[in-house]
């Protein structure tokens, strides 16, 4: 007996006075940590940080030209060409619609074409490349990468920022599914406490029964939250309710539409916008995280509802065997 608690102490003391075994201890609570709940919202939080940072010291380094408009001159050009390929000249007018509408198409679907080859290839804003890529607007092209929305409102410029981004989005994504799911479960059991107490305070709840969130409760929940963000939003930004909600559910449904974004304007990103980039961010890391956790609930409840239905199936069927039972044994007796 003392001998094995002289091996136990030995051991014990060994652990504690060997550095390697400590460091792998530590490691191991550390990763026990992260995949809790709250560790897992840190990482995200700090896998957007540490990417902003990343991706704003990249692009940063190769500026982006803004002192000439490639497509402002290919609208001057194309306009001069209509002009005195049409209107000038006196062979080719309105009067000679057929002539006038084949010369006029042909310049016009060059224009589209020039044009749009040239779009998204640079920077028509006069913003330099450390305007652009703010901390709030890396953090916001992080977000949009890994939670797989892609606004597309900001891209990276450079061959190494593109690599990096593919790199950031393999990573990131598992990231953000382990996230979602752990999120989902944390505010589940909140909100499934906080109905169970309000529904017990009516005093409806009999003995023994079972209380799940109907997917009804959860459907107001992201009804509300879409209508406090569109309100926000249109606050804000000068939108209408119709385009802040489009904005909202677009975003929550990771759909990313990328027409709309608050605090987004190109030539005037002031502090202000800047702000609203992070409370954007905060709104949207949020809202995922209620999405997972009225998905967690309205799973329940649909299982729920389909083993209520199972039983009542099955309670149908035994008692239309026991009639067909009851029939056959008095035609027998008949």
């Amino acid at each position: 007996m003392r001998s094995s608690l002289r091996s136990r102490d030995s051991n014990s003391t060994s652990t504690d006075t060997d550095p390697k075994k400590r460091i792998k201890n530590c490691c191991r609570k550390l990763v026990a940590f992260m995949c809790t709940q709250v560790g897992v919202g840190g990482l995200v939080v700090g896998y957007a940080i540490i990417g902003a940072l990343g991706f704003m010291m990249i692009e940063t380094q190769g500026q982006i030209p803004s002192t000439v408009c490639i497509r402002g001159l290919i609208r001057k050009q194309y306009a001069e060409e209509l002009w005195f390929s049409t209107a000038s000249n006196q062979t080719v007018n309105v009067f000679d619609r057929r002539t006038f509408h084949m010369v006029s198409n042909r310049i016009l679907r060059r224009y589209q074409d020039d044009f749009t080859s040239n779009y998204g290839k640079e920077n028509c804003s006069g913003l330099t490349a450390t305007d652009l890529w703010s901390f709030p607007a890396a953090m916001m092209f992080c977000l949009s990468v890994f939670t797989m929305i892609g606004y597309g409102t900001l891209v990276p410029q450079t061959a190494w920022g593109k690599a990096v981004t593919v790199i950031y989005a393999v990573l990131g994504i598992p990231l953000y599914v382990l996230y979602f799911l752990n999120m989902g479960k944390i505010l589940a059991q909140t909100f499934r406490s906080l109905y169970t107490w309000l529904y017990e305070c009516t005093g409806k709840r009999k003995p023994g029964q079972r209380i799940t969130v109907p997917s009804t409760a959860c459907l107001w929940v992201i009804f509300g939250y879409v209508l406090a963000g569109s309100i926000m939003f249109a606050e804000w930004e000068g939108w209408n309710y119709l385009d802040s909600a489009y904005f909202c559910v677009t975003s929550l449904c990771k759909i990313g539409v990328g027409d709309l974004v608050p605090g987004w304007t190109h030539g005037d990103l002031t502090a202000d916008s800047q702000t609203k980039l992070i409370i954007n961010f905060v709104y949207l890391l949020l809202g995922m995280g209620l999405i997972a956790m009225c998905y967690d609930l309205m799973k329940e409840d649909v299982y729920v509802k389909a083993r209520e239905m199972k039983a009542q199936i099955l309670q149908i069927v035994d008692v239309t065997h026991y009639q067909v039972e009851m029939c056959c044994k008095l035609e027998v007796l008949d």
